[in-house]
């Protein structure tokens, strides 16, 4: 017998296998669960009100074995002899390209300027305890990119972008719980993302396809106007039938490189604030509505968002990344800057939680840095984490201020204990985040108190400088074709191009890119 429900339960239910058998078997009048199989189809907690319910989609089985979710099991072809396309970029928008491109009959040269993921541990630890910041290897450059050691949320509203559900099934053949195609908000925890990215590699390589760590580029191979190839920091030459430009959304000298070169990018619209840092006691408390979540629930998270006045100008603020149970890490790119950003584990299991709370940056904000239009919010961002490093104390100490102090214009004789390991220096927040942006997260942190009672107070603090939330600037291209408008067989790709944000839709747009080469440069 195979049926499918939709089910409402309690969270002790809903998150217990074995209450969850029992519960379907008596509600179907089967005589026992023994022979009782259930795949979930989708999963989501509804916490609007103090009942906290569980919504399930699932099929039943009955005196039957279901039949495989999904393909485990994915033959790629052999492309050592194919022709060959260069990947600048080893996060998930460049090795999602790489493996569709070996689907397509071709065979990827993946470049990446880091190390690989066991290589970063080394100097993730050297940027945490001993303040050194290795601009090649760091939380955002090497295997992985970005999302690899900084959380693994799989959430996304680019549901247009591709197959979502073609993404989450080849990480999970690749080592992902299988818990991500059925969740919500599904996540994968940045202590097990590390394995997935290795395993990701390895079926590149296996295909026949190459990966190059400690590589960096420092050229492109132009004839006219037409991208030939790559040359890095060692002169070696690298030549494709195209290039997939996927190097995120933190590699300044890519930017500057093609700008250079004379090759077209603009500005685009991003966001820059700080995290701030609660106790998730205190967020389950306010979002679940209860003194404690208990043993089922798991951590809660929140959505805020508000729109603020600033001297006759609507400006939006909202949160970013928000991580249950997780870390604030140093994400700096370069020596002499503070960036801060969040993670989570797989279990959501620290006693923090923390977010990004940003506000928008348009071109009015960063005009006076017009030594280059397409490059000046580049430059207001940089300025803004260089003067957090000057003004901190210049080590990754990052400068910090209770929430209510922030709102209040007080400094914080004292702050609260951390999850940032490099530490934190009490400092009024007003003297390095530009005048707008202090405004408008001081009332933006007045709008999100009113929202979830309890959420403004002095039992959290401000950390700075969240600054990476997005590209600030877009590499153009085709909105079929994804090739840029200038330059042939160049393919700008994922976040650092400015059309994703996020492991799932800069998985989309490299097999879009992928794809769109080989339709149009693949002889076949």
């Amino acid at each position: 017998m195979k049926k499918e429900l939709n089910l409402t339960l309690s969270p002790e239910i809903a998150y217990q296998e074995e209450a969850l058998k029992a519960h379907i078997a008596k509600l179907l009048s089967l005589p026992n669960d023994e022979n009782l199989q259930i795949r979930l189809q989708k999963r989501s907690i509804d916490a609007r009100k103090p009942e906290i319910k569980v919504h399930l989609q699932a099929e039943i089985f009955a005196g039957e074995n279901p039949p495989t979710r999904f393909e485990t099991q994915q033959i790629y072809p052999d492309v050592r002899n194919a022709p060959q396309a260069i990947v600048v970029g080893a996060g998930p928008a460049g090795m999602f390209a790489a493996l569709r491109l070996i689907e397509l009959g071709i065979k990827p040269i993946v470049i990446e300027r880091g190390k690989d993921v066991r290589g970063r541990r080394r100097d993730l630890a050297d940027i945490n305890k001993k303040n050194l910041v290795n601009p090649e290897s760091n939380y955002c450059f090497g295997e992985g990119g970005a999302g690899t050691y900084s959380d693994g949320k799989l959430y996304t509203r680019s549901k247009k972008r591709g197959d979502i559900r073609r993404i989450l099934e080849i990480l999970v053949r690749h080592g992902a719980v299988e818990d991500i195609l059925f969740e919500a908000h599904p996540h994968i925890g940045t202590n097990k993302l590390p394995k997935i990215v290795e395993t990701l590699r390895e079926q590149i390589i296996a295909a026949g396809g190459e990966v190059h760590f400690d590589t960096k580029v420092t050229d492109f191979l132009l004839e006219g106007n037409e991208m030939k190839g790559i040359i890095t920091a060692e002169g070696q030459k690298w030549e494709g039938i195209g290039v997939i430009l996927a190097t995120g959304h933190s590699a300044r000298d890519i930017f500057y490189l093609l700008h250079e070169r004379q090759i077209l990018i603009e500005f685009k619209p991003y966001a820059l604030g700080v995290r701030i840092e609660h106790a998730q006691s205190l967020i389950d408390q306010i979002q679940y509505k209860k003194a404690q979540r208990g043993d089922y629930l798991p951590p809660s998270a929140y959505s805020l968002v508000a729109q603020v006045n600033h001297k006759g100008k609507e400006r939006g603020v909202f949160s970013f990344c928000m991580c249950p149970g997780g870390f604030i890490v140093p994400a700096a790119t370069a020596p002499g800057e503070i960036v801060v950003n969040g993670m989570s584990p797989s279990r959501r299991n620290s006693p923090y939680s923390n977010s990004g709370i940003v506000v928008a940056i348009d071109w009015e904000d960063v005009k006076q840095y017009h030594g280059s239009k397409a490059l000046a919010g580049l430059m207001f961002q940089q300025a803004v984490e260089q003067k957090a490093f000057l003004l901190s104390g210049q080590t990754q100490a990052a400068p910090a201020q209770k929430m209510l102090d922030f709102v209040k214009r007080k400094h914080s004789d004292s702050l609260l204990k951390t999850s940032y390991q490099p530490g934190l220096v009490s400092m009024q927040m007003d003297e390095i985040l530009p005048d707008f942006v202090a405004h408008t997260l001081r009332e933006g942190f007045k709008v999100f108190g009113k929202k979830m009672k309890g959420y403004l107070s002095n039992d959290a603090q401000i950390i700075g400088i969240e600054s990476r939330t997005s590209s600030p600037v877009r590499i153009p291209r085709d909105k079929i074709t994804t090739e840029h408008p200038q330059i042939a067989r160049l393919f700008p790709c994922g976040e650092g191009a400015g059309y994703a944000g996020g492991i799932m839709s800069a998985a989309m747009d490299g097999e879009r890119c992928a794809e769109q080469l080989s339709l149009k440069y693949l002889k076949t």
